[in-house]
């Protein structure tokens, strides 16, 4: 997927995002929005660093880069939606791609994706990006509000999904 395409999926997830923690649809959710967007827009784009200095989807498109991500928001509070840019970024290119994303790297070159990629020229591109999107706000409807009736508040605080 292209830089537009990654800015599409964290712009309409970062709405999505907003009212599926804060539904109500007042200046609340707005407010909320705001607060996403910018962080998960960063971390869906940071991935494509690794084109000026590294092997693209190899050197910042691995399961590594998104655990350092992650811990470093669990043990320094901040970066917040960082980690959920990073992970889209990821969903994007592993399935709205040809080529995928090479999980693994640096201990496999392997690249894995899904079969219902397309080029990131393709007119399909956007419907793609959409319906990925999509797919990851019923994911974030599921973690919101199913998950936290299984899973100790705690650990739904550390990963964002619930306020301290």
């Amino acid at each position: 997927m292209n830089k537009r395409g990654h800015v599409l999926n964290a712009a309409l997830l970062s709405i999505g995002l907003g009212y599926v923690l804060e539904p109500s649809g007042d200046v609340v959710t707005f407010v909320t929005i705001a607060e996403v967007s910018a962080p998960v827009v960063l971390g869906a784009l940071f991935p494509d660093v690794d084109t000026a200095f590294g092997r693209h989807r190899k050197t910042l498109h691995n399961l590594p880069v998104l655990a350092i991500f992650v811990a470093y928001q669990i043990y320094f509070s901040n970066l917040q939606w960082v980690w959920l840019g990073v992970l889209t970024h990821y969903a994007l290119d592993y399935f709205g791609s040809r080529r995928g994303i090479a999980l693994f790297y640096p201990l496999s070159d392997q690249e894995y994706g899904s079969p219902t990629g397309v080029t990131t020229s393709s007119d399909r591109a956007e419907i793609v990006t959409v319906v990925v999107t999509a797919f990851e706000v019923v994911v974030a409807i599921v973690l919101v509000h199913v998950l936290p009736q299984y899973v100790p508040a705690e650990a739904m605080q550390i990963v964002g999904l619930a306020a301290p």
